[in-house]
């Protein structure tokens, strides 16, 4: 018998080589080749030529094909995010930190379904039947009609969903701890994940049931194992916030049955995780007053506007090399329009320690935080205030100009909503509310004049 070859896989992309190396060539990463038995490859289609391949049916475009149904859980922000509900015969990936509560949104979700004649199983590989139990009693959800497993083993678990009649909704808690007895490797290895991954997608579109995969994440808050993980499954969600606050974001990145990007707010409390349906109040609730270096972002999260403050301190650096610490934002769109004030401007912000923070532990990723980030940093260094009932929006281009940005008149309503009088826009917007005073900007010198005149 021929002995068996030992290949050497990269635990951040998959990447595969003949023998150990410190770092991957694939993506960059130091330390994350592990050992694993190799998998016997495929052969191509054969030796024999006159083997013949089965003629599969063509189809044209145009059909009439019904609308998907949804399992509706009435937890309101996490069918918002889904995109209306669960849909039979998709797979779903949630990923997020440890403890950040995504087991008990599952737990919480199937007991929901459950109440509503849906069939749902929770296998966990994680926690005994007696834990899941705890939890559910703490939640109080003990009532609710969900089947219950520990099991790690892919064939007793497949085995078991498909005696009798399937189940509506299963949930795998999680995918890193479960092993196919085929391969050669430990759970959470890149062969092991991909495999039990690819077999329970197998069963949920053959069997048209819903699956929820809970996937671990890495220090960089990626999914841990391959990254064709978030590839093969139709639904990718990620639960984000930081441990010290309340809130928790669960944030759609990949949605094959609806929007992406979009976001379902909750608050952590003794009974879970509860939905919050207006997040802008929430987040703006602990403000007082006209506070120096605060402003108020006028965002777009999916098809949702939200309203978040944005919190800038300029201080004297005590040291050679000005220190910058970001907090829920791009470092490097920070250093962006630091270096846009100090040369369009004359700020000369370069030589301060600058430090910046979005309130709720909410992270922001589009461009039409800039004006607000820079109204911030110039309330912060010159000491004047930014009026109390004031948004801002816009995108800064490296030569000062102020850039339009879409959905203006989404971002004027929340804010008019919960009672701001006055905006800070882009002048090339178009928009229909005229019950918002607006000062419309096209250079960031013109913010800088208007926040603080007197300074030099």
């Amino acid at each position: 018998m021929a002995k068996q070859k030992r290949i050497y896989v990269c635990n951040s992309c998959g990447s595969t080589y003949s023998k150990w190396m410190g770092q991957c060539e694939g993506c960059g990463e130091w330390n994350t080749l592990t050992e694993e038995a190799s998998e016997n490859s495929p052969t191509g289609l054969g030796k024999s030529a006159s083997a013949k391949g089965s003629i599969i049916e063509l189809s044209s475009l145009k059909g009439e094909e019904e609308a998907l149904p949804r399992m509706i859980s009435n937890i309101g922000e996490f069918d918002r995010v889904t995109g209306g509900g669960l849909v039979p015969g998709s797979a779903i990936l949630i990923g997020g930190d440890p403890g950040i509560g995504k087991s008990t949104i599952l737990l919480q979700a199937v007991s929901r379904l459950a109440n509503n004649n849906v069939t749902t199983v929770y296998i966990s590989g994680e926690e005994s039947v007696a834990q899941v139990r705890m939890r559910a009693e703490r939640l109080g959800l003990e009532d609710s009609p969900v089947s219950l497993a520990s099991e790690t083993n892919l064939r007793d678990i497949l085995a078991t969903l498909a005696k009798g009649k399937c189940p509506d909704v299963v949930v795998i808690d999680s995918i890193q701890t479960m092993y196919a007895d085929t391969i050669e490797s430990a759970p959470g290895t890149v062969a092991q994940v991909r495999t039990c991954a690819q077999e329970l997608i197998r069963f949920a579109k053959k069997k048209n049931v819903c699956v929820l995969l809970v996937g671990h994440v890495t220090k960089d808050g990626q999914i841990a194992g391959p990254r064709v993980l978030e590839h093969m499954v139709d639904t990718v969600l990620y639960f984000e916030g930081d441990r010290g606050h309340q809130f928790r974001i669960l944030r759609a990145v990949k949605n094959r049955f609806g929007g992406t990007d979009e976001i379902g707010v909750f608050e952590m409390g003794e009974l879970g995780l509860t939905e919050v349906p207006n997040p802008s109040a929430l987040f703006l609730g602990d403000r007082d007053g006209d506070v120096v270096g605060a402003a108020v972002f006028a965002g777009m999260e999916g098809s949702r506007p939200m309203l978040v403050e944005i919190q800038a301190l300029v201080a004297q650096s005590s040291l050679g090399p000005p220190r910058r610490a970001v907090v829920g934002w791009d470092s490097a769109r920070l250093a962006m329009v630091i270096a846009v004030l100090d040369a369009r401007c004359g700020l000369g912000l370069g030589a301060y320690d600058i430090y910046l923070n979005v309130a709720g532990g909410l992270k922001i990723s589009e461009p039409a935080a800039d004006l607000a980030v820079a109204a911030a940093l110039i309330s912060s260094l010159s000491g004047d205030p930014i009026a109390e009932e004031t948004i801002i929006f816009g995108e800064i281009a490296l030569s000062g100009e102020i850039r339009p940005v879409g959905q203006a008149d989404a971002r004027l309503k929340e804010a008019q909503k919960l009672g701001f009088s006055q905006a800070f826009i882009p002048s090339k917007i178009k928009h229909k509310n005229k019950k918002i005073k607006t000062a419309e900007l096209d250079h960031l010198i013109k913010l800088v004049d208007i926040i603080a005149p007197n300074l030099e």
